[in-house]
């Protein structure tokens, strides 16, 4: 079967939108494949969501920059509370997907072109549904959180989802991060794509971290950890500030 590239993320977002969930998964690049979280997820109601979820969703406040608003459900939410939210997403399909579910303001862009945004524009950052993991790498984490730095107000906060990647007992995700070692990567540092029926998203890096190892990423950042929500396994979300 041939495998062609396209939006294949938001394709499957499309058409688990308009009817009963249907099947894709994520593939990484040493071949490993798992189902992706799926309709019951990604279009869930805040009171099917996670403890941690709903706890770190109460910390948001003024105008609210979702990045990878996948199908909207968290900036819907907050939205549904009065506040202003902006949901961006590199997906053209989420993007139609949160446009058609009611969000007023989804936007179509990556994250590199963060940057264009005005100054201080922003009281809160979101990164849900493990989207710390869009910063790719260490490297380029800090470089993204230095652009989120100055695209919010002295008050600005970052609350992101991640996954320690050291709580793992799975084998071929050991071997991984192995062989991230001896590359000179960040264990927690994957390279993924989205499959859809034939369609297949181009390759990304994505990335895990524990918590010592976010406290390293953050310096120079203008960013500091004010506190962790304990979430299932080896989720958990982190609240940033501003250091003083």
């Amino acid at each position: 079967m041939s495998i062609h590239r396209g939006d294949a993320f938001g394709q499957w977002l499309i058409e688990a939108h308009r009817r009963e969930d249907v099947g894709s998964v994520i593939e990484r690049d040493d071949g490993y494949v798992e189902p992706e979280w799926g309709k019951r997820v990604y279009f869930a109601d805040h009171r099917r969501w996670t403890p941690a979820e709903r706890q770190a969703l109460r910390l948001a406040r003024g105008r609210v920059l979702d990045v990878g608003a996948g199908a909207g459900r968290h900036s819907l939410y907050l939205q549904e509370r009065g506040l202003k939210v902006t949901g961006l997403d590199h997906s053209p399909g989420a993007v139609q997907v949160c446009r058609l579910r009611g969000l007023k303001d989804a936007r179509l862009m990556d994250l590199s072109e963060i940057r264009r945004l005005p100054a201080a524009s922003f009281e809160t950052v979101i990164m849900m549904g493990n989207n710390f993991g869009v910063l790719q790498s260490p490297a380029r984490a800090r470089i993204h959180l230095r652009r989120l730095h100055r695209v919010t107000s002295a008050a600005g906060r970052i609350i992101a989802q991640t996954m320690d990647p050291f709580k793992t007992t799975v084998a071929d995700h050991l071997a991984y991060q192995a062989d991230n070692r001896r590359r000179g990567r960040a264990p927690g540092q994957v390279r993924l794509r989205v499959r859809y029926r034939k369609l297949a998203d181009p390759w990304f890096d994505y990335l895990f971290v524990s918590e010592d190892e976010l406290k390293g990423i953050l310096q120079g950042t203008g960013w500091v950890l004010d506190r962790t929500i304990p979430g299932p396994g080896a989720i958990y979300i982190m609240v940033l500030k501003k250091a003083t």
